[in-house]
Parts: structure tokens; sequence; C-alpha cells
């Protein structure tokens, strides 16, 4: 009986004492975990929601943000440099022939300080350009940090000033889009507003084109242009669209005396149907000379001029 009794003891399946239970089931599951960990749970649900508001406020952080960019060869280097387009490096190739152009840069960048100096083989100048004609210098530029639409009207107000903004519609060409902003800073205006598709963005060439502008004109940009001009108008902000064929000419319009966004569109097609359709008023530029069209940044200074000039007479 005994030897019986050795034997069965070490058969698997329920122990004595185990209440029929397997030694397995016995052993517990560790501590209970926290409130936010627990699915269900109302603190769960709260933190899950707060983790994707995060990522969707770095999302928009993101895109709200430009790639970097490099301005390739000796000339569009040293004028970048020149005329004030931010820079946070300078590559210069090793051995380079020191000529005139690469002294001034190096010696541009110097003087402005904050910008890196830094050596490089050829080899790796032409991984870094794709190839490009460099000339043996690459400036690096940084990402440009565009304003939030809702950023231009509350400086404006902040100021005690009523929003005077300018938005693009289709505008391509970045030298275009300098020179708006080069007119918007002149004429007191508080920003661009750009789409973040099938447009211009703040590149080097437009940085050069603004003269300097930039730096104190934000430029802000949108997904959806036309959702961004029915908040404006929400806030009783009043959209005017620059077309040929407009209603109104723009020395007649007294709505730009007050809270104005002037919307101007590219240079060959004009304002797109929705953009049009969302304006509240289309004004036309007088042209006795019978031209059919204007250049869109010569366009944006004319209705600057004339926004500008009704502000200062009342």
């Amino acid at each position: 009986m005994a030897a019986n009794n050795r034997r069965m003891s070490g058969k698997k399946g329920a122990q004595i004492g185990s209440g029929g239970k397997r030694r397995r089931g016995l052993e517990g599951k560790g501590p209970t975990p926290p409130a936010e960990a627990r699915k269900g749970h109302v603190k769960n649900r709260l933190a899950n929601a707060k983790a994707k508001q995060t990522q969707r406020r770095t999302a928009a952080k993101s895109r709200g943000k430009s790639s970097s960019e490099l301005v390739v060869g000796r000339n569009p280097v040293f004028e970048a440099l020149r005329d004030g387009v931010p820079a946070t490096a300078l590559y210069v190739q090793q051995f380079i022939d020191n000529d005139e152009r690469v002294r001034d840069a190096l010696k541009l960048a110097a003087d402005r300080g904050g910008i890196h100096l830094m050596e490089a083989p050829r080899p790796e100048l032409d991984r870094m350009t794709n190839g490009l004609n460099h000339q043996g210098l690459v400036l690096q530029v940084p990402p440009y940090e565009y304003a939030h639409p809702e950023d231009l009207p509350a400086a404006a107000y902040d100021e005690g000033d009523e929003p005077l903004i300018v938005a693009l519609d289709g505008v391509t060409d970045p030298r275009n889009l300098g020179a708006i902003v080069r007119s918007v800073s002149a004429f007191g205006g508080h920003g661009v507003v750009v789409p973040e598709r099938r447009a211009a963005g703040m590149t080097a060439g437009a940085w050069k084109s603004s003269a300097g502008t930039a730096a104190r004109t934000p430029v802000a940009r949108v997904t959806n242009l036309t959702r961004a001009l029915e908040a404006y108008k929400k806030a009783g902000i009043t959209v005017v669209g620059l077309a040929a064929d407009g209603e109104h000419t723009v020395g007649e319009l007294a709505a730009l005396d007050g809270p104005v966004v002037i919307v101007i569109g590219s240079e060959g097609k004009g304002l797109s149907r929705l953009v049009g359709e969302t304006c509240d008023y289309r004004v036309s530029i007088p042209m006795p000379g019978g031209a059919e069209s204007l250049n869109a940044g010569v366009a944006a200074g004319i209705v600057m001029y004339e926004a500008a000039a009704r502000r200062a007479r009342r």
C-alpha cells in the first residue's frame, strides 16, 4: 500500500490541499494595474484621449514647418548670405579654389554669426546635393516656421489695429510670394496666408525677394484655403477677392477700410471657383492700358496701397 502511495505521488494533476485546482491556477496575476492602464476605466479613456490630442498637436506642428533647404553654388550662396536669408551651416569643399566669391561668402557667414562653417570632401557635397553643380559651396537654410492663421488677426487686434491680411490662391512662384510679403510689410499688413499644396512656400528664393521683410511679416500655411477664409468671415473679417471681372473696382470698395482679407489668385487662372464663391466681394484693378492681367506681386502692391491710403484718411 505504501509503495502504491509513492507511485501515485508522482502523478500530475490536483494535489492534496489544492482544493481541486491545479497549482498554476493558484498563482496570482500580479499587482493590480493603475486605473489609467485598465481598459474601460474612465481614467483609461481620459488618458487615451489626451494621448490622441498630443499626437494631433504634434502632427499639426510638423505640418506647420517646412523642410530644410540647400542653396547650392558660389553666386547663389553669396547672394543668399548677402540678402539675409536665414542659414544654419555653410559647407565648404576641402581644398577649394579660394576665389573672391568664396572669400566673400565665408566673410559674410562669419560676420553674421550663428552659422556653422563645415569643411567637407567633394563626394560628401555631391551626395548632399544629389550631384548638383555646387562649386564647393552649400548653404543650409533652416525650416521656416509658419504661423497659425488665427495668429494674424489676433496680432492686429493686440496692436489696436483692424486686420489687413493677404491670402494667396494658386501662386506658385516663390519670388512672387516674397514680393507680396514685402508689400504687406510696406503697407502695414498683418501677414500672408498660403495653402499647403500647389502653392509657393517660404523658400530661400522667397526670402530673397522679400528683401528681409519676411523676418517681421508672418506667413501662415493652411491645409484648405476655403475653410480658412470661411473661418475669417465668421470672425467678422471681410473677404475680398481680386478678379479681372470683379463687380467692384479697388478704388470704390469701402470694405477695405475695415478688417479685411485680400485674396489674390494666380496670374493665369485667377481665383479658383470655390475661393471666388467664398469671397464677400470681387474687385478688379482698372487697367486703361489694355493689359490682360498683372503679376501677382504687382497686383498685391496696388491693393495694399489702396487699403493703406483709405485707413490713413479715416
